[in-house]
């Protein structure tokens, strides 16, 4: 590159031109030839959209990502980036990334025609050929295809009918680029007309000017469908002209989910330290979310995003972070307790239906995460609901006899952890139960307050939440409370 400046060196070195999708194919043929990882940092979509990015591309395709929100579409279109050659040669000075051997733009051949072999080389990273624009309503034709600049006109002394007075817009400015719209439905149809013959032929229609220019240009286009029905749609000639449509998803399964949260969320090394996070309160963030798109009270139209979870698992590390501070401690774990503080992260990122905002979105949240807790809590105890035969002792019966004897535990959310440890500790029974039922790898205290919580969603023992505290008592015992308030 460093020995290649002008139109003659590029042509003695044997360069040949291809087009930005013939490139994209070659480079992903010889990914998968050498078993190297196409789509670094994408999980979950291997054997769904990941191979149907792949085939679309072996096939020269433009490419609409059509999911919900939350489902990694932007991420795909930016990592396609990694398919382009690292470097491609242009006309210098060129605004439209001309390629030498075959010059689009006025300027690149004008250029051409006065230096020829001398006309000067400039090299451009992959990095730069990446457009992306949001489709918003206020979006004009100008923006995307171009319009007549009168200060051009005027400054370099041209009448309107000579096409260098155009200033081109974000599509042709992308030849030879990917180019991506984010949201398409939301850009207005009239606009969406005018992406027609550049995706078909190549065709740009600015003001009376004729030109045909055959833009090089992969699209790709991210949708929600939701918006077909809220805020518009994708119109039909349009959708025609996209070759390949590929349905996203979310993780479709609980430890995918996990590993997707682990990776995207934003926390600080010392905090990571200082703060450890059982695998069950991780567990429990993510079954939140898989709650959340099946919940009565959530728009399943809408969808949860993934950042829900990573939200709250960077909110449940700040939680835990904060209790030890105040607390004058080095290092903690996270409760249960805390949890109340990923609430925020689970209000701003569920849509509710009419049922929902009555019960509202504090209520909604509150019950997705004690909904969550119940099935982590059934998946490794026994259903302390199941009615047993006569001959088997009831698993529970010692640590029910100890609430029924009037005894209780106060648990303020932010207790040290020595207070909290014998809390959790003083109940009679608790701790050879939960030993007797816990796997290799998983942490006794917090997997005793997770049988707490479990036996109070299953109405065995009492809970009452109150602003800064909670209460584990007698179930009837906060009946009678409840009677004389």
């Amino acid at each position: 590159m460093s020995k290649i400046t002008n139109l003659g060196q590029l042509r003695a070195s044997g360069y040949v031109s291809k087009s930005i999708k013939q490139e994209m194919r070659d480079n992903l043929i010889r990914k998968i030839k050498n078993k190297e990882k196409v789509f670094e940092g994408i999980l979950g979509f291997d054997d769904t959209v990941l191979p149907d990015i792949e085939r679309a591309i072996l096939s020269r395709h433009n490419i609409l990502l059509l999911g919900l929100r939350g489902q990694a579409k932007t991420r795909i279109a930016r990592l396609l980036t990694t398919l382009l050659d690292e470097y491609i040669p242009v006309v210098e000075g060129s605004e439209l990334n001309d390629d030498p051997m075959h010059p689009l733009s006025r300027f690149a051949k004008d250029l051409i025609a006065e230096k020829g072999d001398n006309t000067p080389v400039a090299w451009v990273h992959r990095s730069e050929r990446y457009v992306e624009k949001l489709a918003t309503p206020d979006v004009s034709i100008a923006d995307l295809i171009g319009d007549v600049d009168p200060i051009k006109a005027a400054t370099l002394k041209l009448p309107y009918s000579d096409e260098r007075v155009i200033h081109f817009g974000l599509i042709p400015r992308s030849h030879r680029s990917i180019f991506v719209i984010n949201e398409l439905p939301d850009l207005q149809a009239r606009i969406q007309v005018s992406l027609f013959n550049i995706l078909q032929e190549g065709d740009l229609q600015i003001r009376g000017f004729k030109l045909r220019l055959p833009l090089d240009i992969s699209f790709v286009f991210t949708a929600n469908p939701e918006d077909y029905t809220n805020r518009g749609s994708i119109i039909t000639p349009l959708k025609d002209r996209i070759e390949s449509q590929i349905l996203t998803h979310y993780p479709r399964s609980i430890e995918t989910s996990m590993s997707i949260t682990g990776q995207e969320a934003s926390i600080l090394s010392d905090v990571q330290k200082a703060v450890n996070i059982p695998y069950i309160h991780r567990k429990l963030i993510e079954l939140i979310s898989f709650n959340a798109r099946e919940s009565e009270y959530v728009d399943a139209k809408s969808g949860v995003s993934a950042r829900l979870s990573i939200s709250a698992l960077e909110n449940l590390y700040s939680t835990a972070e904060r209790r030890m501070l105040h607390n004058g401690e080095t290092s903690t774990s996270t409760r249960i307790t805390d949890f109340w503080g990923v609430i925020p992260a689970i209000t701003g990122k569920v849509e509710l239906v009419y049922e929902g905002e009555q019960e509202g979105p504090y209520n909604v949240a509150m019950q997705l995460l004690f909904k969550s807790v119940k099935e982590l809590f059934l998946e490794t105890f026994p259903n302390p609901n199941q009615k047993l035969k006569r001959d088997i002792k009831d698993e529970y019966g010692v640590i029910k006899a100890w609430f029924s004897g009037g005894n209780n535990i106060e648990i303020l959310n932010d207790d040290a952890d020595s207070v909290f440890d014998k809390h959790i500790t003083q109940v009679a029974g608790l701790q050879k139960f939960t030993e007797s039922y816990i796997k290799h790898g998983d942490e006794l205290l917090p997997m005793m307050e997770l049988v707490l919580f479990g036996l109070s969603e299953s109405e065995v023992i009492g809970k009452n939440i109150m602003e800064n505290s909670l209460h584990f008592s007698d179930p009837l015992s906060d009946i009678f409370n409840d009677l004389n308030n």
